[in-house]
């Protein structure tokens, strides 16, 4: 029997490392790409970032069939509707959301929603880079820009089951 052993290692990261993306409409904001699997050569497949939806934002409604997700909020106020069932969030709010269930994230507010994404198996930071457009320290946000004309391949070969096509808040 072969049991794999992974080297244990520390890793610290600085508020301006990580690869960071502005993200397309309509969630606008960015992603900070922080840990994952292949960074950390651990055991665990995961990976873990901060996202900023935009004021007056949204992430649409969406699943991950094989994988878990965690957020916890850093600052702001939003909506989490899971299962079509809206949960108020704030700084200090933590949702668990398991394989298959429809979820998406509102900002009806006029300041940004921060919070830090934890989604295991991993994938997400992938997402995110092929969405995105590449953020230094100390850019100004870009004009809102729309999605690539290829997002639902690109959400079939990464993390996503169903999402809801539409920019449809569902209000």
């Amino acid at each position: 029997m072969t049991t794999q052993q992974s080297e244990s290692k520390a890793i610290v990261l600085g508020p301006d490392d990580g690869d960071s993306f502005w993200q397309p409409l309509p969630a606008n904001g960015f992603v900070r790409n922080l840990l994952n699997t292949a960074k950390t050569g651990g055991a665990a497949q995961f990976s873990m970032g901060t996202q900023t939806v935009a004021a007056n934002s949204f992430i649409r409604e969406h699943t991950h069939e094989d994988h878990e997700e965690i957020i916890f909020v850093l600052q702001g106020r939003g909506i989490a509707r899971i299962e079509g069932v809206d949960h108020p969030l704030e700084a200090g709010s933590c949702a668990y959301i398991g394989s298959g269930i429809k979820h998406h994230f509102l900002n009806p507010n006029d300041e940004p929603l921060s919070f830090t994404v934890l989604l295991m198996p991993g994938g997400l930071d992938d997402f995110f880079a092929r969405i995105g457009r590449a953020k230094t320290p100390g850019d100004t946000a870009p004009e809102p820009f729309p999605r690539p004309e290829n997002i639902a391949e690109i959400e079939r070969e990464t993390v996503f089951g169903w999402v809801d096509s539409s920019f449809n808040q569902k209000k």
